[in-house]
């Protein structure tokens, strides 16, 4: 008799509009769908799983389905639909998924990696996902001729590969990229569940890091097809326990972080560090750091009434006037400066 955990259920989709996908979605998943601000959420936590998958459409073609879930049994979602499919910029930040277009070889999705998808029209689409395990996806979709009617698309800047996925129409040509590892993509789509603001704000915030997300799905395509990928040097397991250390930085910033330290911590040789945060965040450790510091310097003096020594205190930083000139030279204002500006009217910053 097979376990809970070993039942497959199949959930089939047979459309491209992200509204219906999500009513189509809800029919197996029993939860609530909520509509507010332009985006579509569905919130399920039963029998089925738990978890929340949203959606949203912006001009052009572009939409959005990003899914935070765990499924009670193994899940085959199936798209099946008769129209022109979208171009797929998939990125997963935790757990990982398995995907079949009917007539070719399955595909492992991967934690981390760059996965452009544009699959024949009418093709039987399957991402299988495993059970009881937390997945966080994040989708951006494209309509390919809606997109093309994009004033300053500048589609043609795209590499041979993309540029031909763009201008096929009608999907006659399949693709499927898996490109490198990325935590530049990841913090990004991280960035995603920041958006708090409301209304207007909300929706142009989501809309200005989705673009930027994209951007970045961009380039890596553009470089791992130039063979600027990563080195072997660097493996996936590496890429993990970097992104696992970027935790245990924010948890530990008030202490001073060496790299003798963050070498032990991630178990990583301070080399292949210093190379994983250069591929990965184009900085030094002792760079990414700094800037964490003063980021988070930034919103204590925006958002908390902790004094500016209170605050250099909480960064690790020990002296208030070496703080003072390294927030000058990022944001172009003092500390003290920032802060007063917060506070006059019509001085927001």
């Amino acid at each position: 008799m097979k376990s809970k955990t070993e039942e497959r259920q199949q959930i089939v989709i047979r459309s491209i509009k992200n509204e219906v996908i999500l009513e189509q979605l809800n029919d197996c998943l029993e939860g609530t769908i909520a509509k507010q601000w332009g985006e579509h959420t569905l919130t399920f936590d039963n029998t089925k799983g738990q978890g929340t998958i949203r959606s949203m459409d912006f001009d052009w073609g572009v939409s959005l389905l990003d899914c935070d879930l765990e499924l009670t049994h193994a899940t085959e979602i199936i798209f099946r639909t008769s129209q022109v499919s979208p171009v797929e910029f998939i990125f997963i930040s935790e757990g990982s998924l398995k995907y079949q277009e009917s007539g070719k070889d399955s595909m492992d999705l991967e934690c981390f990696q760059n996965i452009i998808i544009s699959p024949k029209r009418a093709a039987r689409q399957t991402f299988v996902f495993p059970p009881a395990t937390r997945l966080k996806v994040n989708v951006i979709r494209i309509k390919k001729k809606e997109f093309l009617k994009k004033k300053n698309n500048n589609v043609s800047y795209l590499n041979d590969l993309l540029f031909s996925v763009f201008n096929d129409e009608n999907s006659d040509l399949p693709y499927a990229h898996s490109g490198s590892y990325s935590l530049r993509i990841a913090d990004q789509v991280k960035s995603l569940d920041k958006a708090y603001d409301s209304g207007m704000i909300r929706t142009l915030s989501l809309e200005g890091r989705l673009y930027l997300i994209l951007a970045l799905q961009l380039l890596e395509h553009h470089e791992y097809e130039d063979k600027e990928a990563l080195p072997d040097s660097l493996s996936k397991s590496d890429i993990q326990k970097i992104h696992k250390l970027i935790t245990y930085i924010l948890d530990h910033i008030s202490e001073p972080l060496t790299i003798k330290l963050l070498s032990k911590e991630s178990t990583l040789s301070a080399k292949k560090l210093q190379l994983g945060f250069r591929l990965l965040y184009s900085k030094s450790v002792n760079e990414y750091v700094r800037q964490l510091k003063l980021e988070i310097a930034r919103d204590l003096l925006k958002n908390s009434e902790q004094s500016v020594s209170e605050i250099v205190y909480h960064i690790g930083i020990r002296s208030r006037s070496y703080f003072s000139k390294i927030f000058y030279e990022e944001y172009g204002v003092l500390p003290t400066e920032y802060r007063k500006r917060l506070h006059l009217p019509g001085g927001k910053v």
